[in-house]
């Protein structure tokens, strides 16, 4: 397994794309490009669980996925509320998938609960191996979120992790592209021996990017997503959607709609069919924050992906913009830039705000070409590495905030204070006159 590391290791280097340096339009900050891939080996016994992480699953409930190279270990997980005393045991699901000549481990996805709110819990995994623990999100206001796209595993993505685990929070969210495994396999083991100290602590939700699409017609006609739809099973049979490529979830009084960008979005397609249910079934009352999730921006300034997200915003934003969505996180483009309320490439008081935030840390570098003059729709852009963080405070009132990576601190690049649509009469009247 170590020869294979180093096999791998060497041979990332000199196939992956180069590097360009990192440029910071809006600043005189300057960054070197970064490194190569940081290759994580499990250095345990085959029966040991690794790359545990937990996720969202339903009300109530989280799911903890992991994986063991001992295809005998059971899919299990004893967990409790005290550390090294487990009252509660619960059984899952497994699978594996052969893509050429890899077989990947068996992974196992454990759903448990019911939980309570704002209360952590330690688990262990299969039997075997280190005690872990996680927290659960609270019920009520306030609820903070952990925001970076495009994370990939290079010293920029550590440096991201590290920025964000020096202040808690209770759910992270990743708008696509995660291990920029691009078929190589491997690399999606090592993403998730990176992640595990952070994403077996908190709920990560995640939806796919491009990177995700892996393909190999030579041995099966076609091969989508196979990877990470078996690695990172996402709450979408409990948001009755029939994919794991979008879905939706609940964390305090937000709704989130994780949305698929590489998967058929027009009006007659299934998830365009979905979302408009989904988002009908919403009461503002009961969540009066709304919050969407993407991973191809549908507006952006930068001269990387230009237009790449037209045909779905044509197809989708009306069923944003009607049910009156708050923000949009987008990822792909590899910078931080956000808009101001925006709804068919105007400025709307009652439209959301779009972030694109694809600054993680990936091997591919900052996109820091754009366009000039900027455009008044756009309210800061900047090509650095960073994550962002919504903490929504109230019904009525949320802060958000980029953080750059600088060295060994993180900086608050931008910042704003914003209402929910719903606070605005103006707003709830408009959309009332176009329901969904």
């Amino acid at each position: 397994m170590k020869i294979f590391d180093l096999f791998l290791s060497f041979s990332i280097f000199f196939l992956s794309p180069f590097v360009s340096q990192a440029y910071n339009h809006d600043s005189n900050y300057t960054r070197p490009p970064p490194g190569a891939d940081f290759i994580v080996s499990h250095g345990h016994p085959n029966f040991y669980p690794q790359q545990v992480h937990v996720s969202l699953a339903g009300k109530d409930h989280m799911r903890v996925t992991y994986i063991t190279e001992d295809m005998n270990v059971a899919s299990m997980v004893e967990y409790g509320k005290s550390s090294k005393k487990y009252d509660r045991k619960t059984t899952g699901e497994s699978t594996s998938y052969r893509f050429f000549f890899y077989s990947s481990g068996k992974i196992h996805h454990i759903k448990i609960g019911p939980l309570q709110p704002s209360t952590t819990y330690y688990y262990r995994c299969g039997g075997h191996g280190k005690e872990y623990s996680f927290r659960t999100p609270p019920s009520t206001f306030p609820v903070e979120f952990a925001v970076a796209g495009d994370l990939g595993q290079t010293d920029w993505t550590v440096k991201t992790l590290d920025q964000i685990t020096k202040r808690d929070f209770d759910v992270f969210l990743l708008p696509g592209d995660l291990s920029y495994a691009d078929n190589h396999q491997p690399l999606w083991d090592s993403f998730g021996r990176l992640l595990e100290n952070l994403a077996s602590t908190r709920p990560w939700m995640v939806t796919e990017g491009n990177h995700e699409i892996e393909s190999a017609r030579i041995i099966e006609e076609h091969i989508s997503f196979k990877a990470y739809n078996a690695r990172w099973l996402m709450p979408h049979a409990e948001s009755l959607s029939h994919s794991n490529l979008y879905y939706s979830f609940d964390a305090a009084g937000v709704h989130i709609v994780m949305i698929g960008s590489y998967t058929h979005y027009d009006s007659h397609s299934d998830q365009y069919r979905w979302l408009r249910e989904d988002l009908r079934k919403i009461d503002r009352k009961r969540t009066p924050w709304l919050v969407a999730v993407m991973h191809t921006p549908w507006y952006s300034t930068n001269k990387a992906h230009e237009g790449e997200g037209e045909k779905m915003r044509k197809a989708m934003e009306g069923l944003l913009y009607r049910a009156q969505v708050d923000i949009v996180f987008a990822g792909h483009i590899h910078t931080y830039e956000r808009f101001r309320p925006v709804y068919n490439h105007k400025a709307d008081p009652c439209g959301p705000m779009h972030i694109t935030i694809g600054d993680g840390g990936n091997r591919e570098g900052l996109a820091y070409k754009f366009n000039n003059p900027r455009s008044p729709l756009s309210a800061f852009r900047e090509s650095s590495f960073g994550h962002g963080r919504l903490r929504v405070i109230d019904k009525k009132r949320a802060h958000w905030s980029w953080h750059r990576n600088n060295d060994n601190f993180s900086v608050i690049a931008d910042e704003v204070w914003f209402e929910s649509s719903t606070s605005s009469s103006h707003c709830i009247l408009n959309h009332f006159r176009n329901e969904l």
